[in-house]
């Protein structure tokens, strides 16, 4: 695997989990959530995004070493 291969794959998780957190913080706002709320879920689902990711990553490198 080269540099090149971890750095697209880490752009990529990184602009699916901002997307995973603008849906929520948007979502939260039409539910009627105030400003810090709606930044609150925006947060906890782009952590969440990237934990999973992050657990995904360790299983394959598990498994395929």
């Amino acid at each position: 695997m080269t540099v090149a291969d971890v750095l697209l794959t880490t752009a990529l998780v990184i602009v699916v989990a901002l997307q995973a957190a603008a849906g929520a913080g948007k979502l939260a706002r039409m539910d009627g959530a105030t400003y810090p709320t709606a930044l609150t879920r925006a947060a906890v689902t782009f952590a969440a995004v990237i934990t999973l990711a992050a657990t995904v990553a360790s299983a394959f490198a598990t498994l395929l070493t």
